[in-house]
């Protein structure tokens, strides 16, 4: 492009090269543990133990550890492998995301945090109408010079009774709606539902999402029949873990949302090595 009197204006785009200022030296020599992206929402598939697959959204938090001598990373490259799986991205294919984060960010340790709803279908105890049930679950991925290891978290909601309050009255006992958080990493795979069914199996009573009457009457009188204080549910939970081979390791906590306290109660057994 010209001017009136013949001087070239620079045009921005014909540059042969843009700078790199995130790969620009730092001379602070601090090593930054984790930088990346979070909370970035992206769908996802997710195979459930009957075979079916459900399709959910997942927030994704992407971490590399970025080395005392390079400014910054690439934060364009987390989006672009989230990307290129498209609507692709199953809980399979977690591990081989995490080796191509450090490899496509020039990284020896990396981190990727996937958590996402999961829905099983429930049906009550006595109508056997059935609803759809919610789940939180999160995957954790870390991955140290081509080693990968994952754990799974699950949130499971369940009822609680109170043992003490139970004893204590002439009549009636108050409970509780509790989440009860495990946490596992293991040797082999594991189904989401087995660990919602260990849960569920120590809790006063399982929840729902419908009830009709006949329903409503067996779950109340069901947990009156099994109370459980918060430390009972810990150490239940934690007891059936541990009959689990494939189980290396693992963290129980219960939190009761209390009905005639203006507080929780909190328990948490941790396990860091079962080998």
């Amino acid at each position: 492009m010209q001017t009136g009197m013949n001087k070239p204006i620079p045009d921005p785009m014909l540059k042969s090269e843009i700078a790199d200022v995130q790969g620009r030296p730092d001379t602070r020599n601090l090593t930054i543990d984790k930088v990346g992206v979070k909370d970035v929402r992206h769908p996802i598939r997710v195979k459930d133990r009957s075979g079916w697959e459900q399709h959910t959204v997942a927030t994704f938090s992407m971490y590399v550890e970025l080395p005392h001598n390079f400014k910054g990373t690439h934060m364009s490259r987390f989006i672009e492998i989230l990307n290129n799986h498209e609507r692709e991205t199953t809980v399979e294919s977690f591990r081989a995301m995490l080796s191509e984060m450090t490899e496509h960010l020039d990284a020896e340790r990396g981190h990727i945090e996937m958590s996402f709803p999961f829905f099983l279908q429930k049906k009550a105890p006595i109508t056997g109408v059935e609803s759809l049930l919610d789940y939180q679950v999160t995957l954790t991925g870390e991955i140290f010079r081509g080693k990968v290891m994952t754990e799974v978290r699950i949130i499971v909601p369940v009822t609680s009774l109170c043992p003490c309050s139970k004893q204590i009255s002439d009549y009636g006992a108050h409970n509780q709606r509790s989440h009860v958080t495990v946490n596992i990493r293991s040797s082999a795979f594991i189904w989401i539902e087995e660990l919602i069914d260990t849960v569920e199996k120590e809790a006063s009573c399982e929840l729902y999402g419908l009830l009709k009457r006949p329903d409503e009457k067996h779950v109340t009188e069901k947990a009156y029949d099994n109370p459980k204080f918060v430390e009972d549910l810990v150490r239940d939970v934690a007891c059936r873990l541990n009959e689990d081979n494939r189980i290396l390791g693992y963290t129980v906590e219960a939190e009761n949302f209390e009905s005639i306290h203006n507080h929780s109660a909190y328990a948490q057994i941790h396990c860091e090595d079962r080998r």
